[in-house]
């Protein structure tokens, strides 16, 4: 057997997510000769030991005494705002990691942390779970196969069946940075072209405290993509059917939709027409249940040098900032040309100029 001893940091929401994934992943890795220990830390060490308690983990005090065990991976599960520090430490360790998305709260620190993966030559996974959902997958195959012929338009729908707390709200970035990213992401990953140009609305009709801190609860943002494809995506905190993410891929000879099944979170207007029949998601966590699963693996055979890297902390700065330009539209009410995330990083181009944008819809 080959033991592989991973760290998680963060032992929140998120990370307990995934650690409840653990011992279903201890199973599956087992017959290919894989022994995997999970270990828990966070910021405060009471809520690592509870988490160590509850899923039969061994926990430690600090990240400080994670790293010193000689981890062969990380997982980093904490707040947007530690992920900096954390990733350093990581890259200091020569440690390979998987970070959930955000690389950090905003593009300009992310430019700085990806020079820093550069010259270190790091590993660093992004948690964009929609990269690993078979609805999502096969519609890139149908695409890359030709089946679909030529895109004329995507359609990306992601839809929360209720908001966050308005104090999250405050600190999220905004519904395009918080949510849409997922899109803009999967939108670049599916097609392989960059997303150049985007021009975004936003509406509150709900809680006005969401609108108060500067965020809107439902967006929509028409993108150019640079083969001058067009895709539209819509995001909500209001979804009432239940959770709710798709994308319709719609082709010269065909279309496909990834995310429509029992579970999805509308009904047909049509008579005699009873699909979807089953109940819909309560939350991402459900919709993208086995997507969650599918990370851990990827990650364990990224380690081991199996794969390439599924998700660069370059993809997902190059999502971020097409975020950045539906933010500033938004703020502006003018279409944004999306900057090349490569001439970004080299001089010749600067970052959208949003941080101290301040949104009132």
């Amino acid at each position: 057997m080959t033991k592989l001893v991973f760290g998680l940091v963060g032992a929140g929401r998120i990370g307990k997510m995934h650690l409840k994934n653990v011992a279903e992943i201890q199973r599956i890795v087992a017959p290919q000769g894989i022994e995997l220990e999970v270990v828990v830390a966070d910021a405060v060490p009471e809520f690592a030991h509870a988490a160590g308690r509850e899923l039969g983990l061994r926990s430690v005090d600090s990240l400080e005494e994670l790293l010193g065990i000689g981890l062969d991976g990380l997982f980093i599960t904490t707040s947007t705002s530690t992920h900096p520090g954390i990733i350093r430490a990581g890259l200091e360790a020569g440690v390979p990691m998987f970070c959930e998305k955000p690389v950090t709260g905003n593009v300009p620190d992310s430019i700085e942390i990806l020079r820093d993966i550069e010259a270190a030559g790091g590993v660093v996974q992004i948690g964009h779970q929609r990269r690993f959902d078979v609805g999502y997958i096969e519609a890139k195959r149908r695409f890359q196969s030709g089946e679909l012929g030529w895109l004329h338009c995507l359609k990306a729908v992601s839809g929360d069946p209720f908001p966050p707390p308005v104090s999250y709200c405050a600190t999220s970035g905004g519904l395009f940075r918080d949510v849409s990213v997922h899109d803009f992401d999967i939108i670049r990953w599916l097609t392989g072209q960059e997303i150049v140009e985007v021009f975004a609305r936003g509406s509150n009709k709900g809680d006005p405290d969401i609108g108060a801190v500067g965020d809107v609860d439902t967006s929509l943002a028409l993108l150019t993509l640079s083969d001058g494809t067009l895709a539209s995506v819509a995001a909500t905190r209001y979804n009432g059917a239940g959770y709710d993410a798709r994308l319709d891929v719609l082709g010269s000879r065909d279309s496909v939709v990834a995310g429509l099944d029992e579970h999805s979170a509308l009904t047909s207007a049509e008579p005699g027409v009873d699909f979807p029949s089953g109940t819909s998601y309560p939350t991402f966590a459900e919709r993208f249940f086995e997507s969650y699963k599918k990370e851990w693996l990827s990650f364990i055979d990224l380690v081991q040098g199996k794969i390439d890297n599924p998700c660069t902390p370059f993809d997902a700065v190059a999502a971020a900032l097409v975020a950045d330009a539906a933010q500033l539209s938004l703020a502006t009410g003018e279409a944004i040309a999306v900057p090349s995330l490569r001439e970004v990083l080299d001089g010749s181009a600067e970052p959208l100029p949003v941080q101290e944008l301040v949104v009132r819809v």
